[in-house]
């Protein structure tokens, strides 16, 4: 694990050990420099980072404050949403209308004869390609979907319908890249890849969303708290 990551993870790791009682505040990056050994560049870039997934706060003259919020809640953050807005965009490669297909019928709730959405699109990230994601929403409800949305921000689009999004369903799973993947993404066939499913579920249960993502350069980190009823279930404990 190189540095910089050594020293996010730990400093996560120490924020979640704090109690009420104990410093709002994490030391002054000096400090933590000459405890982990590293230089301070690979302190800022460490504490950048967890300001930019909001679990702290950088106040210049003040310090590095912990966000007590975030502190008290489950945290789950990947190699995407750490990063700005403006550190990422996409490029539509196909946009169509189709008729959904059985599956597509029992996932949004649709008979035969309606019709969805169905895009690719490759995301950047400091302007290297690094997934390729193709979704499916349904027309009735998105009749405007066009290149301008999809080379934004679809949850955005979705809540500026009016809707409210209650609930993410994902799924991950190891895959290879395919040939023609890969020069969609600039890399070798067959390079390690996640394979990430993504259900996005609007208050009331409709889906608005279904997306299959092929993802080169995916990492994910979950602060969850002890589930004790699943351990015992997990143990046969009833």
């Amino acid at each position: 694990m190189k540095k910089k990551e050594f020293v996010t993870q730990d400093l996560l790791s120490k924020i979640y050990q704090f109690d009420a009682q104990q410093p709002r505040k994490l030391p002054p990056e000096r400090q933590l420099a000459q405890e982990y050994g590293v230089s301070r560049f690979t302190v800022r870039q460490a504490v950048e980072k967890l300001a930019r997934i909001g679990v702290v706060r950088i106040v210049q003259g003040s310090g590095i404050w912990i966000n007590e919020q975030a502190r008290n809640n489950p945290l789950v953050y990947n190699s995407i949403t750490e990063k700005r807005f403006d550190q990422i965009r996409f490029r539509m490669i196909s946009l169509h209308k189709k008729r959904p297909d059985r599956d597509e019928q029992q996932i949004f709730g649709l008979s035969e004869e309606g019709f969805i959405w169905q895009f690719c699109r490759l995301r950047f990230v400091d302007e290297q390609p690094v997934q390729i994601e193709v979704s499916r929403m349904p027309v009735d409800g998105f009749a405007d979907l066009n290149q301008g949305v999809i080379e934004s921000s679809i949850q955005q689009y979705v809540l500026s319908k009016g809707y409210r999004i209650s609930h993410l369903l994902t799924t991950y799973r190891a895959v290879s890249v395919s040939r023609e993947q890969a020069a969609l993404l600039g890399c070798k066939r067959g390079s390690p890849a996640m394979h990430i499913s993504n259900r996005g579920i609007l208050d009331g249960g409709q889906v608005y969303e279904v997306s299959d993502i092929i993802d080169i350069n995916y990492s994910c980190t979950y602060v969850i708290p002890h589930n004790r009823d699943n351990l015992a279930f997990r143990q046969g404990g009833g």
